[in-house]
């Protein structure tokens, strides 16, 4: 008697093969949406922390938020790419700011604030609406909030965007990671 030799079958390693690729088709888009997602955040929340508390100073030393700049007016000024932009030299109202930055000074997102009195709607964008935010009612009555808005994934279609504000310091999301 002759010893069988044991092994895989040419067809059981195709299945097996077709089965890594299904997973593999299935797994490697949110692997990189995840990725994407990480990567704006991580940029966002120090930019924003940072913005809060030189509002808040410009506040604390002025009586009143500095200027809006608007929500059309970000910065940096060019559309939002999967690349690094630079950050420097920052605009004029940014400079009045006093912004410095630290760490990395490119940025995959444009950035803006925007700025008003209670009861008086007239500075609030389109975009701020999407979050659900309103003019603060008194005693609170200067207000502003805070936007970035990302394209992680490079289709130019849909955005990412974040929004945070003196009301409420958390970071709201929308079409995170594209």
């Amino acid at each position: 008697m002759r010893d069988r030799e044991s092994g895989f079958t040419l067809i059981e390693l195709m299945v097996a093969l077709a089965v890594i690729a299904i997973l593999a088709v299935i797994a490697l888009p949110s692997f990189f949406g995840e990725s994407r997602k990480a990567k704006a955040f991580s940029e966002v929340q120090p930019l924003f922390n940072d913005l809060r508390v030189r509002l808040e100073q410009y506040l604390q030393e002025n009586g009143h938020y500095p200027a809006t700049i608007g929500e059309g007016a970000l910065h940096p000024a060019s559309a939002p790419s999967t690349t690094r932009q630079p950050l420097n030299p920052l605009p004029q109202p940014w400079q009045d700011l006093k912004v410095r930055i630290s760490g990395n000074d490119a940025v995959y997102c444009g950035y803006t604030w925007v700025t008003g009195q209670a009861n008086n709607p007239a500075n609030i964008g389109p975009q701020a609406g999407v979050f659900g935010f309103g003019t603060p009612a008194p005693p609170q009555a200067d207000w502003y909030y805070l936007l970035a808005k990302c394209d992680m994934d490079g289709d130019n279609s849909t955005f990412s965007w974040y929004f945070a504000s003196s009301t409420d310091p958390t970071i709201l999301k929308l079409n995170e990671g594209r």
